[in-house]
């Protein structure tokens, strides 16, 4: 049996054996002891390496959150991270990413795993990775927006006019009731700080729509080759490409108004682009254009499309936050009468 060549060095087999065996508390001492040497660079990268792709997810994710926690510099766990993020399974990388998007973590952990894993899997897994995603964000959201209304239900079936018992407060230690929120009976007619609340809830179907063409017409849009072009129209191809994969990726963990905007502007620009090529671009556009993996036709079609998509998306994040009118009061007075 041939020795696996990824151990020929005995230094990497030593830290490669150490993180994949120990404890995670001694993988983080060791981890610490290292980086105080500059000579041990090389090893603390592959432990990091190591402790991305040999541990398990739930270990991953606790060995990021200590080794980010402050005044450690919140890239501190990147190679951990990459690592991860590259070389498992597409279930693995879903698992990864909501444990990564949570708090106390910081935002870049979770930043850092979407980049690794919209530049570095092929474009079936990308789009395997997005679907497990966005229906993991749907189920989060069906909960979130059942949560109020169950507690409401519950409460009008005991016949009894008392207060909701979480007035206080959602229980300790369930994030999805917490984020839902809750209302006391009080002010069932405005939210917090005084202003009207919002009853309606966003569809999900434009959004997840919006993110399946951003993927197609970014991977339309990816350069197979430079095939002779400069490095400015091939760099222009590439990061056209990967921005339109970052923006569905985005897409799929939230609406929110920027990103939105974003999602309607960078595929309307490639479509513009596409249209005026040849008349009113300038002639390194012109090349980038053409090292599109689709033809050219097909390519701005996708954005056309993936603009369009991201446009109703944005139209009907905006409807569901509009206010809707305010019930009688008196109506909800007297539904918060008992009996006598």
């Amino acid at each position: 049996m041939e020795p696996d060549p990824s151990y020929d060095d005995p230094v990497d087999g030593l830290v490669h054996a150490a993180v994949a065996d120990r404890p995670l508390e001694e993988v983080i001492q060791l981890i610490e002891m290292l980086e105080q040497s500059p000579q041990y660079a090389r090893a603390t990268v592959d432990a990091l390496r190591a402790a991305g792709t040999d541990r398990s997810v739930e270990d991953v994710s606790r060995l990021v959150a200590l080794l980010t926690r402050p005044p450690r510099s919140p890239d501190s766990a990147d190679e951990a991270i990459r690592a991860a993020a590259r070389g498992r399974p597409v279930a693995e990388v879903t698992k990864l990413m909501a444990l990564l998007h949570r708090p106390p973590l910081e935002p870049h952990c979770g930043e850092a795993a979407v980049q690794a894993a919209a530049t570095s899997r092929p474009v079936e897994e990308l789009v395997e990775l997005i679907g497990r995603m966005a229906q993991q964000q749907g189920a989060r959201e069906d909960l979130q927006q059942a949560g109020p209304d169950a507690r409401t239900g519950a409460k009008s079936a005991s016949g009894k006019g008392r207060a909701s018992s979480f007035k206080d407060g959602p229980p300790a230690g369930d994030p999805l009731l917490a984020a839902a929120g809750t209302v006391p009976v009080g002010r069932t007619a405005r939210g917090r700080g005084g202003r009207p609340a919002h009853n309606g809830a966003t569809p999900a179907w434009p959004r997840l729509a919006a993110v399946l063409l951003l993927v197609l017409c970014g991977a339309a849009h990816f350069p197979p080759s430079r095939d002779g072009a400069s490095a400015g129209a091939y760099g222009f191809a590439v990061g056209a490409a990967a921005l339109c994969l970052l923006l569905g990726l985005a897409l799929v963990r939230r609406s929110v108004l920027p990103v939105l905007a974003a999602a309607i502007l960078v595929p309307a620009a490639l479509a513009v682009a596409q249209l005026l090529d040849g008349r009113v671009t300038s002639p390194g556009l012109s090349r980038a254009l053409e090292l599109t993996l689709a033809p050219q036709w097909l390519a701005g079609l996708t954005a056309v499309l993936a603009a369009l998509a991201a446009l109703t998306a944005l139209v009907t994040f905006l409807a569901s936050r509009r206010p809707r009118s305010r019930p009688d009061v008196r109506q909800l007075a007297g539904s918060n009468r008992t009996p006598n």
